[in-house]
């Protein structure tokens, strides 16, 4: 990244406090130009609950002073009960969220330094709330750019897919649960700090709990997704996102369900900002994002909204890998989402295994039968790559082989695709509950498979997700499976494979016990997106920057970072788990003085055969310390299962120095609903 130390405006920066109307205080920071108060400024929000002053910090002064020294304010709230902000933080995209939300684009309205016209950013987090504020219509939000978000809390968000329970929802849970652990910092609250610590402590919750009582998609989910209607949303919209991110399919229903000017960018990189985006390539992010703010902030014309209306990283094929630096591609742009040039290619399957152009002959009414062990899934990666560790799907051989199986002849020539693959079914299972898994890969010349795209359906929800109905075992059904979106070019040699398996564990929870589906190869086919390259467009697209930013925080280095993600087979006691270690290091913040220390343990095991025996282990250590202040945290959650009901078993520790401050227990049964 190129560091931009000059600006056409001088930045000031500060630490201040936002009142709201029931008396709570919400912590805020500051970049604007020095002379905004005799020259206004639009405001660029970020509102998160991830602590502007220590865990965002580094990020914040990248890309919010970057934005000051261009002409608006850089504003990064603390949502109410995280960092310093008073309160409690009880769950995600509370009402009294957006309710603050609100009322922070009423404060920043009235500031001497703001023209009164917000812009709302943020990936994750801040890019939910983005559209969901979005959607309650404040008369400041003239603009909005979200990054890895979603529309849609239920069928698209970390917790489900496809009616599955994602492993990630416990992950997510446990990274949660970390962080409502963490205090507010003496240096800015004073002497208040342990009594808001406790508080939080005491009232935040199992987030994880509240999360298993809600299955299906009822009004719990329904709130915050503003694919609800759409239609709410009356200010220009800027959806980004990347292949190796678990929101791409987001930005595609976005372009095509708003009609507010909108603009959807896709590229390789896991949950990250652009400009810092892995793998790479990064982009200029924070220029392409001026050139959005000035056209809908500052009302200057700057071409954005000339240009096509998607752009996408058309991905080349790479060998199967855990992680990538970079992902080999180009740049492609379509005009308008739905596109005209994107024309369906369908694929029938056979009894032989063979994936075979929609016009050739099939036997319609024989079938074949699978049953999965759970071993299928230790190589999927996360659902959600958050920082590209290595937690991207391997060679999918090492998947195959618990699955139904079924391939292309060799690519005479390339084949490129770009938006969703879809897989229609004929099939019956022998348990009421069941899961099908599908598995899109691209297979080299060596036969090494890599997954391009997957989607998984809980076949109770095969109608709805909101009125699940089991199954009848021995009855044939048509089910329709949604990949993830996706662009990629199949090189000529190559093979395209999809597989079909039975679980997906740990990235998806089991069925409640082991389950055989028979197939109807010859009435089930593979419906992909295929895309003509136009490569005088192509080359005619600008390019993007190269990424650039404010000059990062000065911080010291105390214990380097460490990730390890191994598969352990205990053949001798029939055990294998998945462990995760992601060890944060310990670094200083030289500004402030504050050391920062985090460690988190993921292990999910199974036991051969042994549906019950799944279970998911995560814990969270962080440590905060300045001279004599120093307080630890330390969180456990185990989550079981059985053919009947879900358990959680959670413990929290909190430590000020050397003395146990805080210890609390939740044990909590929960009743599988058919899933």
């Amino acid at each position: 990244m190129r560091i931009i130390e000059t600006f056409p405006r001088e930045v000031i920066e500060e630490e201040s406090w936002i009142p709201l109307a029931d008396g709570t205080r919400l912590a805020v920071r500051l970049w604007r130009p020095a002379d905004a108060e005799r020259a206004p400024v639009p405001a660029i929000l970020e509102y998160l609950p991830y602590r502007k002053r220590d865990l965002t910090a580094e990020r914040d002064a990248q890309t919010h002073r970057y934005w000051a020294g261009h002409g608006y304010a850089g504003v990064r709230v603390d949502i109410r009960g995280t960092g310093e902000s008073d309160g409690v933080l009880t769950d995600e995209y509370l009402q009294q969220e957006l309710d603050d939300g609100l009322a922070i684009l009423d404060w920043l309205e009235a500031q001497p330094w703001c023209t009164g016209d917000v812009g709302m950013v943020g990936i994750s987090w801040g890019g939910f709330n983005g559209l969901q504020i979005a959607a309650l219509r404040p008369p400041q939000l003239k603009a909005v750019i979200t990054l890895c978000s979603t529309d849609d809390r239920y069928a698209d968000d970390i917790h489900h897919m496809g009616g599955c329970l994602l492993g990630d929802n416990l992950s997510w849970a446990s990274t949660m649960f970390d962080g409502n652990a963490c205090p507010p910092d003496p240096d800015l609250v004073g002497e208040r700090w342990r009594e808001m610590w406790l508080e939080r402590l005491d009232g935040s919750g199992l987030w994880l709990a509240t999360w298993l009582q809600h299955q299906r998609r009822d009004a719990y989910w329904k709130h915050g997704s503003v694919c609800e209607d759409l239609s709410r949303i009356e200010c220009p919209v800027y959806a980004i996102s990347g292949w190796a991110d678990g929101y791409c399919n987001a930005v595609f229903r976005l372009l095509e369900g708003l009609s507010v000017p909108r603009k959807g960018l896709v590229g390789p990189w896991a949950h990250k900002y652009p400009h810092l985006g892995v793998p790479g390539p990064a982009i200029g992010f924070l220029q392409e994002s001026l050139r959005w703010w000035d056209q809908w902030l500052k009302g200057e014309s700057t071409g954005i909204m000339d240009e096509p209306m998607l752009r996408v990283w058309m991905q080349d094929s790479v060998p199967p890998s855990a992680r990538y630096d970079v992902r080999p591609g180009r740049w492609v742009a379509e005009p308008s989402w739905p596109s005209p040039n994107i024309l369906a290619t369908s694929f029938r399957l056979t009894v032989g295994h063979d994936l075979l152009p929609e016009a050739e002959g099939v036997d319609d009414e024989a079938v074949v039968e699978v049953r999965s062990p759970l071993s299928v899934g230790l190589y999927a990666g996360k659902w959600c790559s958050y920082n590209a560790p290595p937690d991207l799907p391997h060679d999918q051989r090492d998947e195959d082989g618990g699955a139904l199986v079924f391939q292309t002849p060799r690519l005479e020539e390339p084949l490129e695709i770009c938006g969703q693959p879809v897989v229609e079914l004929e099939l019956e299972a022998d348990q009421p509950v069941a899961m099908v898994a599908l598995r899109l890969s691209d297979v080299a010349t060596d036969d090494k498979a890599t997954r391009v795209s997957y989607g998984l359906l809980n076949l109770t929800h095969r109608d709805s997700d909101e009125h699940p109905e089991p199954l009848e075992p021995g009855k044939r059904y048509r089910v329709r499976v949604c990949l993830k979106h996706i662009a990629q070019q199949f090189s000529a040699g190559h093979a395209l494979r999809l597989s079909l398996s039975t679980s997906y564990w740990p990235l998806a929870w089991p069925s409640p016990r082991p389950v055989r589906l028979t197939l109807c190869p010859g009435r089930s086919r593979l419906i992909l997106p295929g895309r003509a390259p136009r490569p005088v467009e192509e080359a005619a697209l600008p390019a993007f920057a190269e990424p650039e930013g404010a000059p990062p925080l000065a911080k010291t280095l105390i214990q380097p970072t460490q990730e390890t993600w191994r598969v352990i087979r205990d053949l001798a006691n029939d055990r294998t788990t998945l462990e995760v270690i992601n060890d944060e290091g310990c670094h200083r913040l030289d500004d402030i003085g504050l050391e920062i220390a985090a460690r988190v343990t993921e292990r999910y095991t199974y036991a051969y055969g042994s549906y019950d025996s799944a279970s998911g282990w995560t814990e969270w250590e962080r440590t905060f310390r300045r001279g004599d202040w120093q307080v630890r945290t330390l969180t456990r959650t185990l989550m079981t299962g059985d053919a009947e009901n879900f358990r959680l078993r959670a413990t929290l520790d909190a430590y000020e120095g050397e003395t146990r401050v805080f210890a609390k227990t939740w044990d909590e049964t929960i009743p599988r609903d058919l899933v």
